[in-house]
């Protein structure tokens, strides 16, 4: 443990970027923030007999950023290829849906007819949906904003992407926009570290997201915060 320890925590404390912008995950304000990531990382820290340095974000990709460049020692993202490749990801520890939100008007009714040529997309720049999509769709165009559904509003976009959760608040509160219910997307949120951390410090974190899972953690986290919706991903 001490040589993961000074692997994981090399200045002395654990460095956790967090995104609020994922409110499924991660809830409250830079000062006091809780949620599933939130407790998560702290239990990290208990494990390892360190402090825990909370880094909040409004954004994923400003959360994989920090970590990128040093400012983090871990992340909590949705697993992506594109991310992949500077982020040693654990298995998931909980699975969130990716879903479109459209005009009540519109004769967009599945997520097949949304990939269609003339159809914009408005995402948040960065986020794992907009990732997805940006490799995915053939015949669609990505727009991106700091938020999807603010984009999709001003511009007047076909459709909006988003997490099931938050967008079906915005649906409710929209009289003028409903879901398409169909997930386009299985969002797969994990924790990261750098790929140059030690074999043995990834296992720790990969054996620890799989015990938090397995022991109720994850759920427990998930129920306090408010999130009874978010499913806890299956075993590794």
């Amino acid at each position: 443990m001490t040589d993961v320890r000074a692997d994981l925590a090399p200045t002395g404390a654990l460095r956790a970027s967090i995104n609020l912008g994922n409110p499924v995950l991660a809830q409250g304000t830079p000062e006091q923030p809780g949620g599933v990531t939130v407790d998560i990382a702290r239990e990290i820290g208990r494990r390892l007999e360190v402090p825990v340095e909370l880094v909040c974000f409004d954004a994923a990709r400003k959360s994989f950023e920090a970590m990128a460049t040093g400012q983090a020692d871990i992340c909590f993202l949705a697993v992506d290829p594109a991310r992949a490749k500077e982020v040693a990801f654990t298995a998931p520890y909980v699975v969130i849906e990716g879903v479109f939100a459209v005009p009540r008007d519109s004769a967009l009714t599945t997520v097949d007819e949304v990939d269609s040529p003339g159809v914009r997309i408005g995402v948040k720049q960065g986020s794992a949906y907009d990732l997805y999509l940006t490799r995915e769709l053939r015949n669609a165009t990505v727009v991106r904003g700091n938020e999807g559904v603010d984009v999709f509003l001003a511009e007047g976009l076909e459709a909006a992407a988003g997490i099931r959760q938050p967008l079906a608040r915005f649906v409710a509160a929209t009289p003028d926009v409903r879901l398409i219910d169909q997930r386009f997307m299985e969002i797969r949120q994990a924790v990261g570290t750098t790929k140059d951390r030690r074999p043995e410090t990834v296992a720790f974190l990969h054996d620890l997201v799989e015990e938090l899972k397995a022991d109720g953690f994850v759920a427990d986290s998930l129920l306090r915060s408010g999130q009874p919706d978010a499913s806890v991903a299956p075993p590794a």
